[in-house]
């Protein structure tokens, strides 16, 4: 057995038994909380050890597991993309095992743990057999495994009428989904010829999508984007993601905004780059405009929002449409010939994925502790955590750095070569089409505009300030586990931003597989210490030299200060606060009036309300007290999905009258059905 499939394997059954020990250890709730976390832990251990041999070695490696029906084979194939999509997962893992010893301490004797980290273990398990099936069948196992655990644990608190809520309409969304797949899968698997089921093997499916009639081409495209599109949480069929990710203990969160969804975006990459050749151009250009626009309606949404998990998921779909900008740059570059410009943006896309799965996943953990420590989601009811917890308050930070697309953090790196890539695409394409990429890369800038303003009010309004709550005010760090869990997370954020050009090598077999060409060599200037955007005009940037400038400004700085601090008297008094008797928490920035101005630019977009109700004791002249309530239109529900499930019940309530309860009505429903079949049967 070859070394990587060896450690995939161990790593399997580590998740396995720490799913049994779960289940085994469901009344001892300490030891279900440290053996199946550890066992977890360790089988993230494995499966990055077997991820990172597969991708240097850079060839595909398969293993049929002993276990299944005897129809067709369970057989997981280690390609470079599955590898990478697999080491992503354990990364995340890794830092959400350890992360999870600590959190789910304070649920001990309130919460089933043992039911909970059986779970855990399981979401682990489906995830690496997605990523790694190498049949239509398996694959779809795995993915349905995937979805109804990730349903157990959104619906974890299901005595939560938002928790309920939630996951029933994630599981409907997701089975949606999982009918287009099916769909597009049993029509390539009718394509490949032959009678046997490895016709539908993944290796059987590189490249047929080309020989489909364009029709028919275009046909399945749609069925995997939509289908796919679903589970990433691409706009419109996004409704699913603020919902369900809230609501779920936040370990979990951390693992459905990191890579539960990319679980869609790894399908994606699939389909477009390994079972279908140059595609029409119309696909990329759809691509990228579904990325811009689920990009901008995820930002603009996270903006309004004060609950702090919610505006996380919001988030999610945010970068969601920036990995679809790559995709979509990509595929139009492979549509016009131009392999190493589609190959640097699909690089970018991977990265981003890679670089979201890390910074998302330290901020959900983040904002997990802060939840845990003041029992609220509400930014509202924060304030002044920095001072309490400044460990975690450092670490959110760190990702709002990373997540805003600033130097030298590993967002700025993957961002920035999206927008290379975009760049890149006006000056080498013709006719309308160049004018997308400018546009695109327009779009991108003012996105991560409003993303870096939307994590100033998620920073700002709970850890800084007073506290606006006693909960708040109270608050303490969060334990020695979940901080070690924060740190690694963060320190990745440094290692894949000042490290990319390191980095960058692991996309090669990627690249050389869908079309052949290795670009990590283009992309690398300065013996590694620069960035390059990969083509004869591309821009060039150091995050090296971006880090050493800015620390060697901040160490001039406080040698500055120390120096004149050292001659200089010190006075200490209250802040100026224009005559009254003191600050308070009334007087800080509230969330809704640092979201005001952005609410009154794009008012055609979110469509506000607000209601001013005065209460008045004596004079209508002097109110005792106001109320004001605003709020923005659900604009997909209220106009998409309210429309949509009207008909659906409408059209159910009429069809009733079919089932009349009439043995004869149904006998005769039986004999129509065999009529028509013969007379098919016949004419066929």
């Amino acid at each position: 057995m070859p070394g990587a499939v060896f450690w995939f394997a161990a790593g399997l059954a580590a998740y396995l038994l720490g799913a049994l020990a779960g289940l085994a250890c469901w009344r001892r709730p300490a030891d279900a909380r440290r053996i199946a976390c550890g066992l977890a832990l360790a089988g993230s251990l494995l499966l990055a050890v077997s991820a990172a041999a597969a991708l240097a070695g850079g060839k595909a490696v398969t293993w049929t597991l002993p276990v299944g029906l005897t129809l067709f084979p369970w057989t997981v194939r280690l390609d470079p993309l599955s590898a990478f999509f697999a080491l992503t997962l354990a990364l995340l893992a890794i830092a959400v095992s350890i992360y999870s010893i600590g959190y789910l301490k304070e649920m001990e004797g309130k919460r089933n743990i043992g039911i909970l980290t059986f779970f855990y273990n399981l979401l682990l398990l489906s995830l690496a057999l997605v990523f790694t099936a190498a049949n239509a069948f398996f694959f779809l196992i795995a993915w349905e495994l995937m979805s109804i655990t990730a349903f157990c644990l959104v619906t974890f608190e299901h005595e939560k009428p938002e928790a309920r809520r939630a996951a029933e309409l994630f599981l409907v969304m997701s089975h949606a989904g999982t009918g287009l797949l099916l769909a597009g899968l049993l029509i390539l698997g009718a394509s490949g010829g032959g009678a046997d089921l490895a016709r539908f093997d993944f290796a059987r499916f590189h490249l047929l999508a080309s020989t489909l009639s364009p029709f028919d081409q275009g046909f399945v495209f749609l069925l995997f984007f939509v289908g796919f599109g679903v589970k990433a949480g691409i706009v419109p069929l996004h409704i699913w993601l603020p919902d369900a990710h809230p609501v779920a203990p936040s370990n979990i969160s951390a693992l459905m905004s990191g890579i539960v969804i990319k679980s869609g975006i790894y399908g994606m990459a699939r389909v477009f780059f390994d079972f279908y050749g140059p595609p029409p151009l119309w696909m990329g250009t759809l691509v990228l405009a579904v990325g811009v626009v689920t990009a901008l309606v995820g930002v603009l949404c996270a903006l309004m929002e004060h609950d702090i998990k919610r505006l996380l998921a919001y988030h999610s779909i945010e970068n969601i449409g920036i990995i679809l900008m790559g995709f979509g740059a990509a595929l139009m570059f492979r549509a016009l010939d131009h392999a190493a410009l589609a190959a640097m943006a699909l690089v970018a896309a991977l990265f981003h994925t890679m670089n979201h799965a890390i910074f998302k996943g330290l901020l959900f953990l983040a904002a997990g502790s802060v939840v845990q420590a003041t029992k609220t989601r509400n930014m509202e009811a924060m304030g002044g955590l920095v001072r309490r917890m400044p460990a975690t308050a450092f670490f959110f930070l760190i990702g709002a750095v990373a997540i805003s697309g600033l130097p030298p953090l590993n967002g700025f790196v993957s961002e920035w070569l999206t927008y290379q890539a975009l760049l890149a695409g006006f000056g080498t394409t013709e006719s309308l089409t160049r004018v997308m990429f400018p546009l695109a890369g327009s779009l991108l800038a003012l996105t991560a505009a409003l993303a870096a303003t939307c994590f100033v009010k998620a920073f700002g309004i709970p850890f800084l300030a007073l506290p606006r709550s006693e909960a708040a005010a109270n608050a303490g760090e969060s334990n020695q586990a979940m901080q070690v869990g924060m740190g690694l997370l963060a320190a990745a954020c440094f290692v894949l931003g000042l490290g990319a050009t390191w980095i960058f090598p692991m996309f090669d077999p990627i690249t050389r597989n869908a079309f052949g060409v290795d670009i990590s060599s283009t992309m690398v200037a300065a013996s590694g210490f620069a960035l390059r955007g990969g083509s004869p005009h591309a821009g060039t940037v150091s995050t090296f030299g971006i880090a050493l400038t800015f620390a060697a400004l901040v160490a001039a700085a406080v040698f500055l200060i120390g120096r004149r601090m050292q001659h200089a008297t010190r006075a200490t008094g209250p802040s100026w606060d224009c005559g009254l008797p003191g600050l308070t928490a009334d007087n800080e920035y509230t969330a809704a009036a640092f979201s005001k101005p952005l609410r009154m630019i794009f008012a055609a977009f979110y469509r506000p309300s607000q209601e001013i109700q005065p209460q008045y004791d004596v004079s209508p002249y002097y109110p005792s007290s106001i109320h004001f309530e605003s709020e923005v239109e659900p604009i997909f529900e209220r106009h998409i999905y309210d429309p949509l499930s009207h008909w659906i019940f409408g059209l159910a309530r009429r069809m009733r009258a079919i089932q009349a309860g009439s043995i004869h009505a149904y006998l005769a429903y039986i004999f129509v059905t065999l009529v028509l079949m013969l007379l098919f049967g016949v004419r066929s």
